[in-house]
């Protein structure tokens, strides 16, 4: 006999819940039930304890994932075993492991250059240490960054130090001297070539990145390429990304120009000219570059981490990079893909409306305080009232909490990320960090609930 599950919703999210079900076509008999409350991810435990007077004869009963409440004494009360299921119905299919709803994002074209531009300053163990963190960041090749009038009496012994550590590595100089000593040391890469330089390429097997002998001289590029391509070696070729105001525009139709000429050729783009060079947050930025290296085909880009406001350029373009190469393989725009570039914003900041959460207000009966933000601002209530505001300094004198030094932290911290969410348009759940992409590495966080009623006093932080 099948598995019979009870799902328990709200009135709005009903029909979408039987519609995935249905087209899930599962192995189990269910039963869905909706409590009577509009927004199902607003349900809690004593919500349900309250309202619910039939399971169906179910074996196990699935609630929305934000349900709050202890669960595991209501499943004691009504001798039933009680799961959260995901925070988002679409995301069902995939909690029951019926399709991977999410896209692919192991896969990806481009390769990253990583340049670690001040080389010549560090010692090997530094050197060392920083190419492994640009790996773990989704780099491919450490770019060993030599500086003009510099010198780099280790630079032999660091290149043969990457190496066998397992580490691609590429040379970059205009200097002849730096790119044949690179060369002769076992660099991958020289960053870069041009048609006067282009003798060193004979001297050893380190795959060249050609560029213009003169800036946004494509003529030499050409006459590079032709030189390569009749000894029958591996290129690439760079026209060179120009900063903004000083020939960005006319650098992107180079590119665009020279694929079109080219079509099969590899390229590279240096995104740090714009990453570095331009005073916004670099996670749109690399988002927008990818995605004209996966229209243009180019499949090589130098990034770079030397300004404060780009240290996680690479891998904010590590993850571009996928988001771009699974939106063109599925042939879909690059949204609802991953959040991951989404620092500031989402995509749905407030999933609740004023009227539904003055609505699960009216049915609190505890002392508990609950926070929500809508489009109106921030919203702290419990079984003593709703306080509405955009600052939370005004609510202060309204929560009685003067006495209570524990529960007016944890009231602060909460309404303090609340207030940053409300403002942004991020999404905020209470008793959860913010998310903030992949500019953050995500803190894994849950507070004890109990620990704040209005009598509580002890801060619990698992």
């Amino acid at each position: 006999m099948s598995e019979h599950i009870l799902f328990l919703t709200g009135k709005f999210a009903e029909k979408q819940l039987q519609q995935i079900l249905t087209k899930m076509q599962p192995d189990f008999a269910y039963t869905v039930h909706q409590l009577g409350l509009k927004v199902a991810a607003l349900m809690t435990a004593d919500m349900i304890a309250r309202r619910l007077t039939d399971t169906f004869n179910a074996d196990r009963i699935i609630v929305p994932g934000r349900c709050r409440g202890d669960l595991d004494k209501l499943a004691v009360d009504l001798n039933i075993p009680i799961v959260r299921g995901p925070d988002e119905l679409k995301d069902l299919p995939q909690f029951f492991g019926k399709t991977a709803q999410k896209p692919d994002l192991s896969q990806y074209k481009v390769k990253i250059f990583a340049e670690i531009t001040d080389a010549p300053h560090l010692d090997i163990a530094a050197i060392l240490n920083r190419a492994d963190y640009y790996q773990q960041n989704g780099a491919d090749v450490i770019d060993i960054g030599c500086l003009p009038g510099t010198l780099f009496p280790h630079l032999e012994e660091t290149i043969q130090a990457l190496k066998q550590a397992g580490f691609s590595v590429s040379i970059d100089s205009l200097a002849a001297d730096d790119l044949l000593r690179g060369g002769k040391a076992g660099a991958d890469y020289l960053l870069s070539l041009h048609t006067s330089s282009l003798w060193i390429a004979d001297e050893v097997a380190s795959t060249p990145i050609l560029i213009p002998e003169k800036h946004a001289d494509l003529n030499s590029l050409t006459q590079a390429i032709e030189t390569l391509q009749a000894k029958n070696r591996a290129f690439i070729v760079d026209p060179i990304l120009d900063p903004l105001h000083f020939g960005f525009t006319d650098s992107l139709v180079r590119y665009h120009e020279f694929r079109k000429h080219y079509p099969d050729i590899e390229m590279m783009m240096g995104v740090g000219n714009i990453t570095e060079l331009t005073h916004a947050d670099t996670g749109g930025m690399n988002a927008l570059l990818l995605g004209i290296c996966s229209e243009l085909n180019i499949n090589n880009i130098l990034a770079t981490e030397v300004s404060q406001h780009a240290h996680r350029a690479i891998k904010e373009a590590d993850l571009a990079r996928r988001i771009m190469f699974a939106a063109q393989n599925n042939n879909t725009l690059p949204k609802h893909i991953d959040p991951g570039l989404m620092a500031l914003h989402e995509t749905a900041p407030f999933p609740y409306q004023l009227s539904e959460i003055q609505e699960l207000a009216a049915q609190i009966t505890d002392p508990s305080y609950r926070i929500q933000t809508s489009k109106q601002g921030l919203h702290i209530f419990n079984r003593d009232g709703f306080h509405t505001a955009i600052d939370p300094f005004e609510l202060y004198p309204k929560l009685q909490v003067e006495t209570d030094g524990g529960h007016a932290f944890y009231l602060g911290v909460q309404l303090a990320r609340a207030e940053t969410a409300w403002q942004l348009g991020k999404r905020f759940t209470q008793d959860e960090v913010l998310h903030w992409g992949c500019a953050v590495d995500d803190i894994k966080e849950t507070v004890d609930l109990h620990s704040f009623t209005a009598a509580g006093t002890t801060l619990q932080k698992k």
